[in-house]
């Protein structure tokens, strides 16, 4: 056999050797699934008919995805698992002032255009900033249960700037800084009491 035979014969058994392994490869393996089956496309953000509504159920930043990360921080703390409550409260609290921004911000927006907009983004700017005081105090009380007053003190101090030391949400902040020594002069006085259901913005 000359040389240039035997070079032939090498130069055919390495292309039938790719053939076969071309065959093999992954690339291939998924070209040839059966009729039916194919797998999911992932999502172009960047594509303008990529148009997703916020649906209330599912949706982060909505009044329910807050509510749903307070209930799950009530389960943790069920199940005594502060660290896990104070991630899911803190998170809420997020939703919730991010909202109430967003809210006002729409509010101030439609201020002498249209008034029945304008009141009803007021309200729900309120509402958001209650729960997200809300949210604040039960964070500081995890803080509290897990022996970290220097986390807690801020958090009290935030919510009787927010709701005012008259109203029932400021008066038990006031009462956690009474109680963790922060403060020395209680209050309300004895017989002295006054509320209201709106926090400041």
């Amino acid at each position: 056999m000359n040389t240039a035979v035997a070079v032939t014969l090498m130069r055919r058994t390495f292309l039938s050797v790719i053939a076969v392994l071309s065959l093999l490869s992954p690339v291939n393996a998924q070209v040839s699934q059966s009729p039916g089956t194919t797998s999911p496309q992932p999502i172009d953000p960047n594509d303008p008919n990529n148009l997703r509504p916020i649906t209330q159920s599912n949706s982060l930043l909505s009044i329910e995805g807050g509510d749903r990360l307070v209930k799950e921080a009530e389960q943790a703390v069920s199940a005594q698992n502060y660290p896990l409550a104070a991630k899911k409260l803190q998170e809420a609290r997020q939703v919730y002032n991010q909202l109430s921004n967003f809210y006002q911000e729409l509010n101030s927006s439609f201020s002498g255009i249209d008034n029945r907009v304008s009141d009803s983004q007021r309200q729900k700017a309120l509402l958001t900033a209650q729960k997200r005081d809300e949210a604040t105090f039960q964070l500081a009380l995890v803080h509290r249960a897990q022996n970290q007053p220097e986390l807690a003190v801020p958090l009290l101090i935030q919510i009787i700037k927010s709701q005012n030391p008259t109203r029932d949400l400021g008066k038990k902040a006031y009462k956690q800084l009474f109680e963790l020594g922060f403060v020395d002069s209680a209050y309300p006085r004895e017989g002295g009491s006054s509320s209201s259901s709106s926090p400041k913005k």
